[in-house]
């Protein structure tokens, strides 16, 4: 929360190049399905969240822009391709997922239904194992180091001994 009681959320892409702060309530959230959606995202769907009549503010670098459409931007990390906004006349959304803490945002509604996938309804019935589980066949996963940047905010990205 911030000295006025705003909640405060913090985010960023993979890589730490670009960094986020939205503070005050975030708008609906939700999940699309278009085909613009699913070719920005590489994915079977965007979670997105509105940061309409929020504060946003880029506290590291600033996400590149790709113009998706007569009506709509893309904005993305220059350096590891992170997808993290969806930008148009009503305003900016953000992805989900880029949140430090996206499993506070949970979608409360679907769109572009048209071009969903169709087994998306069907993964959560798809068996379901821990990364570690596949370490037999997958030997990198035992000494698996990430340069991820963490989930919270940071003075300096990356680590000296990483730089």
């Amino acid at each position: 929360m911030s000295l006025d009681n705003r909640p405060v959320y913090t985010g960023g892409c993979q890589c730490g190049a670009v960094r986020f702060r939205v503070e005050g309530a975030l708008g609906d959230a939700s999940v699309c399905h278009c085909r613009m959606c699913q070719k920005a995202s590489g994915n079977f769907y965007l979670p997105l969240v509105s940061v309409r009549g929020a504060k946003l503010d880029w506290t590291r670098g600033a996400p590149k822009r790709f113009r998706s459409s007569n009506a709509a931007w893309r904005g993305f990390c220059a350096d590891c391709g992170t997808p993290l906004t969806f930008e148009a006349p009503d305003g900016i959304a953000l992805a989900i997922a880029a949140f430090d803490h996206a499993e506070e945002i949970a979608p409360t509604i679907q769109w572009g239904t048209e071009a969903k996938l169709p087994y998306v309804d069907h993964i959560h019935e798809l068996p379901g194992e821990d990364t570690m589980a596949d370490v037999s066949s997958s030997s990198y996963l035992a000494d698996l180091v990430t340069y991820q940047h963490p989930d919270h905010d940071t003075d300096q990205w990356p680590p000296e001994e990483r730089s």
